[in-house]
């Protein structure tokens, strides 16, 4: 280390020591490691992608990000394996709001493609994909490379509670400033990156990585269920209850539906049939699991 590097380091422990200032370094990422012989790891892949557009059926994927690591089963990382990114041209120009969010131009990503056997040998070997907006990545994945409908799906913005952690809010920007890092934001692979470091972080409410959390909560099983044909007078009363609106657009039935854990769906099912429907029916409900939670399948 530099002399110039040692005085920066000391003057950055300096000023964090006098509870006046708050010091954020720039991430710098991990590089790539052999797992050691005789642990039993598990390997996880982080997946970012940039688009055109948030419309998963019509907008183009331009960017795709990945980093594949190997984790304990206590959710402790072991380190980097390997890192993916590619650019991707397509069938249009990028709109202008894409490229001021982005950087992403044109003439970045002219004449490239993302090789699908690529994708999907990288892939092949992990056990959870995760991604900072699984209802968005996942989405556009599976448009993309089948292999990621077969995969096991985790969102680290919404299976955590970050505010209970101490967090400010699930932002990526946010979460990396807690654990006193920041980045190049909204490029796919710097962001998967920023995602590693932020599931490695050991929560100070749990003294355990954010990982483990993230994984507890993403093997439970969660409820969809189905007010369909329900009155529409009543609709406030089922937005105040959490429930969100299906056009049908997508395939889905045309109709609210709400999300619960498993353990709730006695309750909800009570709720519809006292305070909805005010008959004896039986509501539909799906069961939902990390391998078709966020998928437009579902």
């Amino acid at each position: 280390m530099s002399e110039n590097a040692l005085s920066l380091t000391a003057m950055a422990e300096a000023l964090a020591r006098s509870g006046d200032y708050r010091v954020l370094r720039r991430l710098i990422p991990r590089t790539a490691i052999t797992p050691s012989i005789g642990q039993a790891t598990k390997t996880g892949l982080l997946v970012d992608v940039e688009t055109t557009g948030l419309d998963h059926r019509k907008d183009e994927i331009i960017e795709l990000g990945m980093v594949k690591f190997d984790y304990l089963p206590d959710g402790r990382i072991v380190g980097l394996r390997d890192v993916f990114a590619s650019f991707n041209e397509p069938s249009g120009p990028v709109p202008e709001e894409i490229v001021a969010l982005t950087g992403i131009t044109d003439e970045m990503i002219a004449g490239h493609r993302i090789d699908e056997a690529a994708v999907s040998a990288f892939a092949a070997d992990a056990v959870i994909v995760i991604a900072h907006n699984a209802a968005f990545d996942r989405k556009f994945a599976e448009r993309y490379w089948p292999i990621f409908e077969q995969k096991a799906w985790a969102c680290s913005a919404t299976e955590v509670e970050w505010r209970k952690h101490g967090f400010e809010g699930s932002r990526l920007g946010y979460l990396l400033n807690g654990a006193g890092l920041f980045h190049q934001a909204h490029r796919a692979v710097d962001d998967c990156h920023a995602l590693l470091e932020i599931l490695a972080y050991e929560l100070p409410t749990t003294l355990t990585p954010a990982l483990a959390v993230l994984l507890e909560q993403a093997r439970k099983k969660s409820m969809r269920v189905w007010a369909e044909q329900s009155p529409f007078e009543l609709k406030d009363t089922l937005k105040r209850r959490g429930y969100r609106w299906s056009d049908g657009s997508d395939g889905r039935p045309k109709s609210w539906y709400v999300d619960v854990e498993e353990s709730a769906l006695e309750d909800e099912m009570a709720f519809l049939k006292t305070e909805i429907y005010l008959r004896d029916v039986e509501p539909r409900f799906q069961v939902l699991t990390p391998f078709n939670r966020f998928s437009a399948r579902f």
